[in-house]
C-alpha cells in the first residue's frame, strides 16, 4: 500500500483552491490539475508500506491541538504549481511530532524537509501574465481548523490517483 499522512481539506478551502485553478487557466496557465477529491496537505509521505496499524498507533500517540492554517501564495517545483500557507508554527510542530513518531515506530517515510504546499496542477505550462496584485490577494485568505491528521492510501486509477482515508 502506498501510504501517506495528510490533513483533509474542508469544501471552503477546496472551493477557494478551484477558485485558484480557474485564475490560473484565465491567466495563462495549463496542465493537469487536482481534482478537489485529491486536495490536501501532505504532512509526510511513507510510500509502500503493508503495515497501516503501525502508522496508525504513530499517529494516534501524537497529540494534536487545533489550529488554523490559511491560504497565502502560489508558487511553482518544476512544471508543478501549489498553493502555499501562512507561517504556521503549530502545523510545523505537528509535522516534527509526527516524524518523530513514524521513525520511533520503526516506519519508513521520505524525510525530505517538510514545506507545506497544496498541489494545484502538475505538468503545467505557462505564466500568469496580466493578473492584478488586488485579484491575487482576493484569491488568498481561505482558512480552516485543523483538528485530525489522516492516514490516506493512494492507488492508481484509470483517470489519475485516487486517495482514500483509512
Amino acid at each position: 500500500m502506498r501510504l501517506f499522512l495528510a490533513v483533509v481539506l474542508n469544501e471552503e478551502m477546496k472551493e477557494a483552491l478551484m477558485d485558484m485553478q480557474d485564475a490560473m487557466r484565465v491567466y495563462g496557465v495549463r496542465g493537469r490539475e487536482t481534482p478537489p477529491d485529491n486536495m490536501h496537505l501532505t504532512l509526510a509521505f511513507i510510500g509502500d508500506f503493508d503495515d497501516p496499524g503501525l502508522v496508525k498507533s504513530a499517529v494516534e500517540s501524537v497529540e494534536i491541538r487545533p489550529f488554523e492554517i490559511r491560504l497565502r501564495g502560489i508558487g511553482t517545483f518544476g512544471d508543478l504549481w501549489w498553493a502555499g500557507l501562512d507561517d504556521c508554527p503549530p502545523l510545523m510542530a505537528v509535522s516534527r511530532r509526527l516524524r518523530r513518531a513514524l521513525s520511533d515506530a520503526g516506519v519508513p517515510f521520505d524525510r525530505k524537509k517538510f514545506s507545506p504546499h497544496i498541489t494545484l496542477m502538475r505538468r503545467a505550462e505557462g505564466r500568469l501574465s496580466g493578473m492584478q496584485e488586488d485579484e491575487m490577494a482576493s484569491l488568498f485568505g481561505a482558512s480552516m481548523t485543523v483538528d485530525h491528521i489522516s492516514l490516506m492510501r493512494s492507488d492508481r486509477g484509470r483517470h489519475g490517483m485516487i486517495y482514500t482515508e483509512l
